[in-house]
C-alpha cells in the first residue's frame, strides 16, 4: 500500500458492518461513524424505537434487526440475516452489554451471572459466529469488542461483576487475536472510561453533586476532561479499516490517559 495516499488505508467504502447493541451509546457512535465512512450497516438491538432513531442518523444503507445476541441461535441468525441482506460480512462491532452495581455481599449470584452473560458470553458467541463466516469468505475481517478501563482497574462502588466481565473480554480479545492471526481476521477491543451518554449525562451537569464527582474523577485523567462520542469514532474507524491490519489482540484505551497513571 502506497504511503502517498494514507487516507486510503482508512477507506471502508462498501464494507458490511454488523453492530450489536446498536441502540446504546457506543453502538450509536459505531453506526453513525461507519455509515458516514461508507459502510453498509446492519443494526441489531432489543430496543427497536431507539434503534430506528440511530438508523435515521445514518446517511448510508442500513438494515435493522430487532434482536439481542443472547444465544448461539440468535447470534447465528444475526450473521445469516446480515449476509442475506448485503451478501457478506466484513466488520463486527459488539457494543451490547450491561452493568449492574452492588456490593459483593448484596449482589445476587444471578445478577453476577447476568452481567457476565451479557458482556462475556455474548461477545464470545458473536465472535464465534462471525469468525466462521469471515473464514468462509476467505479474505479476512475485523472484529471489535467493547471493553472498559474497568477491565484493567478496579472500582470501589460495587463493580465486581462489571470489572470481571471486562477483564474477560480483554482475555477473549487477546486469545482470539492470537488464534486468528493467520486468517487475516483481526480482533481488538476499545476500552473507554466515562464518556457522554444517556447513562453518564448527569456527570456533565452543573449540579453541585455532578461537579464534585467530576472534579474528583478528572483529577486522575491527564487530559482533564470527560470523553465525548467522537473520541471513540477515530479508534473505531482505525480498527475497522486496513490501517489496523497489523494490529490484533490489542486493548485500545480511549480514556484521556486515565489508565496510564
Amino acid at each position: 500500500m502506497s504511503l502517498s495516499n494514507p487516507h486510503a488505508m482508512f477507506d471502508v467504502t462498501g464494507k458490511v458492518a454488523l453492530i450489536t447493541g446498536a441502540s446504546g451509546a457506543f453502538g450509536a457512535v459505531a453506526a453513525e461513524c461507519l455509515s458516514s465512512a461508507g459502510c453498509k450497516v446492519v443494526l441489531a438491538a432489543g430496543n427497536s424505537d431507539a434503534m430506528a432513531d440511530v438508523a435515521a442518523r445514518c446517511p448510508g444503507e442500513t438494515h435493522q434487526i430487532n434482536a439481542r445476541p443472547d444465544s448461539e441461535a440468535a447470534c447465528q441468525a444475526l450473521v445469516d440475516e446480515t449476509v442475506a441482506t448485503f451478501g457478506r460480512l466484513d466488520i463486527l462491532v459488539v457494543a451490547s452489554g450491561m452493568n449492574k452495581v452492588a456490593k459483593i455481599t448484596e449482589m445476587a449470584p444471578d445478577t453476577f451471572a447476568d452481567v457476565m452473560d451479557a458482556n462475556v458470553t455474548q461477545s464470545w458467541l458473536m465472535a464465534r459466529a462471525v469468525t466462521a463466516q469471515m473464514t468462509a469468505q476467505g479474505d479476512g475481517g475485523k472484529i471489535v469488542l467493547m471493553s472498559s478501563a474497568r477491565g484493567l482497574l478496579g472500582h470501589p462502588a460495587g463493580y465486581t461483576a462489571y470489572c470481571a466481565s471486562k477483564a474477560a473480554v480483554d482475555g477473549i480479545t487477546k486469545a482470539l487475536g492470537c488464534e486468528l492471526g493467520p486468517t487475516g481476521i483481526t480482533v481488538n477491543a476499545i476500552a473507554p472510561t466515562v464518556f457522554r451518554s444517556p447513562l453518564t449525562a448527569w456527570m456533565f451537569e452543573d449540579s453541585e453533586n455532578a461537579k464534585a464527582v467530576r472534579t474528583g474523577f478528572l483529577s486522575r485523567v491527564p487530559k482533564g476532561r470527560l470523553g465525548e462520542p467522537e473520541d471513540l469514532a477515530g479508534p473505531l474507524l482505525f480498527l475497522a479499516s486496513r490501517a489496523s491490519d497489523f494490529y490484533t489482540g490489542h486493548i485500545l484505551y480511549a480514556d484521556g490517559g486515565y489508565t496510564a497513571g
